[in-house]
């Protein structure tokens, strides 16, 4: 079609200005730390606490004591200040020695039917001595693990059990109902109801299908996450391990059960096994080499919540795959600088790298003093982390005590809060939005001239003020040299706006480079300018994608071009009040 008259005529020319603006996809903040139980080194993404609560638990005993992880109280802290996801990558001690708890389900025959294994890794879903092997049922039949009605000895909220329902021999089907550990037979807590379940592979019931199959590993070699197995997982706590006795072509011509098959469908009840599970490895509970766990402001130069620092190298460097784990803050508490300074760089340099998250971390152990503080904080240079001092103390509502958590605990709650309430490009901090309400106190409480030293030396003071309570009272990024980007909230407008931008340039990949490609990329990022400009995020912008940054030799070399400029807010941090003390009679500036 001709885009210009050369005689005399009419042109009529269409501009698509209809682009529905995609809206910005919805990412949260993650967390690598330790939790009770839940998926042993797979990054997962949780809605709610009580989501967090079912998948990765809250408290945990150790000795004569109960404790809880820094990454549980930080969870319950951002959910509750209104955070919508939160990506929580598990680490362990000793990742290698980490298995799976099995069961196995037992038709009428003498060859067994169905194996299965809890999704999670770790001991902790244990609720039987061990598994038997089909040669030794006789023996576990002996087995002292069932109380009264029917409850599991070592069962508990944090493990699950399991009952096989409504079996039914003429056409071949049964229901699996995945339990709570801790139920029993007359209070059952039914966490899953698998119905209609076949052993047949060519049935669309077929149980591995229906409940998967998978196996994920981290493959620490190539780092990524290796997926085995036919069927997806769509049971959030077991899989089919293996199809014991399967039943092909379960009918025969007739259309009745074949004999040899009638056997295989697994019995109703919790069967001669009682619905346990066995011989899952893997504990929170460090082991020999790690000594005895340090927790909350015990924690030290070599155990920090019964870890060490190469306990964090694997998830550490997953989450640097952009592609598949998204996020827009990440958080590592119980690590700090001074004993953890190298996980701690790994991390700050795979943020930089991604360009689309900011990374809080700590600086020193509990009981530092201001001058050591700022003095570490000096080793970083960088817009993409901001740090926060001192120490906090909270109520840790899985065990009833009042603990001292490191300020990287709190303050996705204030990051969450502030977005709720707000937007990103507003500063998280102040009496406004940077309020620590669940804070019982401070470590310490600073003065003026704390919170001077502190803020001149990019550590953002949390601050106790009367009839106020704990504040956080600074919004500086690590980064030394002055400029727009020394500041949080002006790290996390950017993060927003290339998060979103690049989400539309995405989708102009292998498109055709031409002026309408560059008109649908200006139809959607203007708009979603003009409304960040309007819930003050911005003073002015301009984008620019035409034929003055795309020249021909531009085009030849596949490339297409976008320039945006940005003014960004600025906050009013240092306010000055001059009142001005006149004579009587005098008369006051019009």
């Amino acid at each position: 079609m001709a885009e210009t008259l050369v005689s005399p005529g009419v042109l009529a020319r269409e501009n698509d200005q209809s682009f529905v603006t995609q809206q910005p996809v919805e990412v949260g903040a993650a967390i690598i730390g330790p939790t009770v139980k839940g998926p042993v080194e797979i990054p997962t993404i949780v809605r709610s606490y009580s989501d967090y609560q079912n998948r990765f638990g809250t408290s945990f005993e150790s000795g004569s004591d109960t404790y809880s992880f820094f990454t549980s109280i930080a969870a319950q802290n951002y959910f509750v200040n209104g955070g919508a996801t939160l990506l929580v990558a598990r680490t362990v001690s000793g990742s290698a020695g980490w298995g799976y708890a099995d069961a196995y389900i037992s038709g009428s025959n003498t060859s067994g039917s169905l194996w299965i294994e809890a999704i999670d890794k770790g001991a902790i879903f244990n609720n039987a001595s061990g598994f038997p092997g089909v040669a030794n049922i006789a023996a576990w039949r002996t087995q002292n693990i069932v109380g009264s009605n029917g409850a599991l000895t070592s069962g508990s909220s944090d493990n699950i059990r399991w009952q096989v329902a409504s079996r039914n021999i003429s056409t071949g089907t049964f229901d699996l109902i995945v339990r709570r550990g801790d139920d029993d037979n007359n209070n059952i807590v039914a966490l899953e109801t698998w119905t209609n379940l076949s052993m047949d592979p060519k049935a669309s019931n077929y149980v591995a299908r229906v409940i998967g199959d998978q196996t994920l590993r981290y493959n620490s070699t190539e780092n990524y996450i290796e997926v085995s197995g036919s069927y997806p997982n769509n049971s959030r706590y077991i899989r089919v391990r293996q199809v014991v006795s399967p039943t092909p072509d379960y009918f025969d011509n007739a259309g009745n059960p074949k004999d040899n098959y009638t056997g295989s469908i697994p019995v109703n009840g919790s069967g001669i096994y009682t619905g346990s599970f066995a011989t899952g490895t893997g504990t929170v509970i460090p082991g020999a080499d790690y000594g005895v766990g340090k927790y909350y402001d015990k924690i030290s130069s070599t155990n920090t919540q019964g870890l060490k620092a190469a306990d964090y190298a694997n998830m550490n460097a997953l989450l640097a795959n952009q592609d598949d784990y998204r996020f827009n803050a990440l958080y590592t508490p119980g690590l700090y600088y001074t004993d953890y300074s190298s996980p701690i760089t790994t991390a700050i340099n795979n943020i930089q790298g991604r360009g689309d998250a900011i990374y809080v971390t700590d600086l020193k152990a509990y009981g530092a003093t201001i001058t050591s503080t700022t003095a570490e904080a000096a080793n970083i240079n960088s817009s993409y982390v901001a740090t926060y001092w001192p120490w906090c103390q909270v109520r840790d509502t899985s065990t009833g005590k009042d603990v001292w958590v490191p300020a990287s605990t709190m303050i996705g709650g204030v990051y969450s809060y502030n977005d709720s309430v707000s937007e990103p490009w507003f500063a998280p901090a102040g009496i406004n939005r940077g309020g620590l309400n669940t804070v019982i106190a401070a470590e310490r409480k600073l003065s003026q001239a704390n919170r001077d030293t502190l803020y001149s030396g990019n550590v953002n003071p949390i601050a106790t003020f009367p009839g106020t309570g704990v504040v956080v009272y600074g919004q500086k990024t690590l980064q030394k040299r002055a400029s727009a980007l020394d500041r949080v909230n002006v790290r996390r407008l950017l993060i927003a706006l290339k998060g979103y931008i690049s989400q539309v340039a995405q989708n102009l990949v292998f498109e055709q480079n031409t002026i309408a490609t560059r008109n649908n990329f200006l139809a959607q990022v203007n708009p979603y300018l003009e409304s960040v400009q309007q819930r003050q995020g911005l003073y002015a912008f301009k984008v620019v994608m035409d034929d003055s940054n795309n020249t021909p030799d531009v085009i030849d070399r596949n490339q297409l071009i976008g320039q945006i400029y940005l003014q960004p807010t600025k906050t009013a941090e240092f306010i000055y009040l001059d009142f001005n003390i006149l004579p009587t009679g005098a008369t006051f500036p019009a």
